[in-house]
């Protein structure tokens, strides 16, 4: 209200409670002061509400506000930060933070094609999947795939030998054994082999199917050259 009468605390007040608080302020100063106050802009503030993208250093962009690291944080801790930031400019802000989508982190999960090409799907890991989650994702194993199969782990940070951590697939799904049913973490290859009687299958057809495509067009030929000898030979009856 000016270097004359000083400041008053107005924050979560009614504009009635506002109004009483700022007369009794002025009334140290003045005698019988009216005042009159009206609620001038409701969204005086900008609006922050609505979907943020965590940027490549970890940080959330809340406008004029600024930039508040999120990175590593959980969602209790990434909101307490943000409040912090948005204190430095609001009264006592609130502020509900949730996660939308999980897209920095990813695993892969490959499967051999059995000489039909392999498989190699993408996706987005939040902290959680085990190799029964993935492989349940996938739609179970395919009528190509075996039981063989293995998690490839990169050493962290380029540093050391990756790991092959063997599963095995009827201890966890036959037993319910949680011994070997893995917890994806970012960057592992969750690899499933082939069947190698579907694969060798394969092989074989691919082998013998231009001989078999190659008979049948010689068994045509001599088909039709027997058709065209028989139009002009003629008939005798008996």
């Amino acid at each position: 209200m000016g270097p004359a009468y000083g400041q008053v605390k107005v924050v979560d007040l009614t504009v009635d409670e506002a109004k009483a608080t700022i007369a009794e302020q002025l009334r140290l100063i003045l005698q019988e002061p009216q005042v009159s106050v009206a609620l001038l802009s409701i969204a005086g503030a900008q609006q922050i509400a609505g979907q943020h993208l965590v940027s490549l250093d970890g940080t959330v962009n809340l406008g004029v506000y600024g930039n508040v690291g999120v990175a590593g944080l959980t969602i209790a801790q990434a909101r307490a930060a943000i409040e912090k930031q948005l204190s430095k400019n609001l009264e006592s802000p609130q502020v509900l933070v949730d996660i939308f989508a999980y897209n920095s982190k990813v695993y892969y999960l490959i499967t051999q094609g059995a000489g039909f090409g392999d498989n190699v799907i993408r996706v987005p890991i939040t902290g959680n999947e085990t190799v029964l989650d993935a492989i349940s994702n996938a739609g179970g194993l395919s009528q190509l795939s075996s039981k063989n199969i293995w998690i490839a782990r990169p050493a962290p940070n380029g540093v050391g030998c990756e790991q092959v951590l063997p599963v095995h697939w009827d201890d966890i799904t036959r037993g319910a054994s949680t011994a070997n049913n893995y917890q994806l973490m970012p960057g592992d290859r969750l690899f499933i082999a082939q069947d190698r009687m579907v694969a060798f299958d394969a092989l074989v057809g691919k082998l013998t199917r231009p001989f078999e495509q190659l008979l049948g067009f010689n068994i045509l030929g001599v088909q039709m050259i027997n058709r065209f000898k028989n139009i002009g030979t003629p008939r005798r009856n008996f």
